[in-house]
């Protein structure tokens, strides 16, 4: 019987570790630049997808052919993500951003790792405002790092929300009513968790002008 393989998908519709090359192929077929590679272990294949595709991908295939076998999206001067980002950001981060359909409107949020691309949250939608978006994707952040016990920066291209939770306070003009009632509970226990818990975590705008738009964002301008 042919051993069961395990395929990690750095770069494609859904970065992840798939089971089947079937579904690792729905991942990347007609994806400009996948990334992936098959393992013989799940063991194995967590290790890799936590690290470089560089590591499993590129010396080995460069050393037959004389060709790299990663993407010529990731700038060249780049060898610790699949994403096309600029120099001076921090590849062990996460982006985030959030989008609504209307100010307010139908809002969701959403957090990107920019070593791989992988979705690593996503909220909503729900209504409320982009502002109010982009300040509970910071905390989600901050919490969800805090929990695991990682150490990584938090980018967002969002003034406004970055001085919010530096403020500990989300200060909306948002009106609190029957249809919104279920986010202000979430704003408040946002709210809370700033004020109750310490982090030396990095929080740096994206400067969307030079870099283009966050890893994180929609795509729906």
């Amino acid at each position: 019987m042919p051993k069961n393989k395990f395929y990690v998908v750095w770069h494609g519709v859904n970065p992840g570790i798939y089971r089947s090359w079937g579904e690792c192929k729905q991942q990347i077929s007609g994806f400009d630049g996948a990334v992936y590679k098959s393992f013989s272990t799940m063991e194995e294949a967590e290790k890799a997808y936590n690290s470089s595709p560089y590591i499993y991908i590129g010396k080995t295939k460069q050393e037959k052919t004389g060709k790299s076998a990663l993407p010529a999206n990731p700038p060249a001067y780049r060898n610790d993500t699949v994403l096309p980002i600029p120099l001076e950001v921090r590849a062990e981060a996460l982006a985030v951003d959030a989008a609504c359909s209307g100010n307010p409107g139908p809002m969701e949020y959403r957090g990107v790792y920019l070593r791989t691309g992988q979705e690593i949250f996503h909220f909503g939608p729900l209504h409320g405002t982009n502002n109010i978006g982009e300040f509970l994707a910071i905390v989600h952040a901050l919490a969800l790092l805090k929990q695991k016990g990682v150490e990584m920066t938090i980018y967002s291209d969002s003034r406004t929300a970055i001085s919010w939770v530096r403020q500990k306070k989300c200060k909306t003009k948002l009106e609190r009513n029957v249809r919104t009632e279920e986010l202000f509970k979430l704003i408040e226990r946002a709210e809370k968790w700033l004020n109750e818990n310490k982090y030396q975590t990095p929080i740096l705008k994206w400067e969307t002008e030079r870099w283009g738009e966050v890893p994180a964002d929609f795509g729906r301008k």
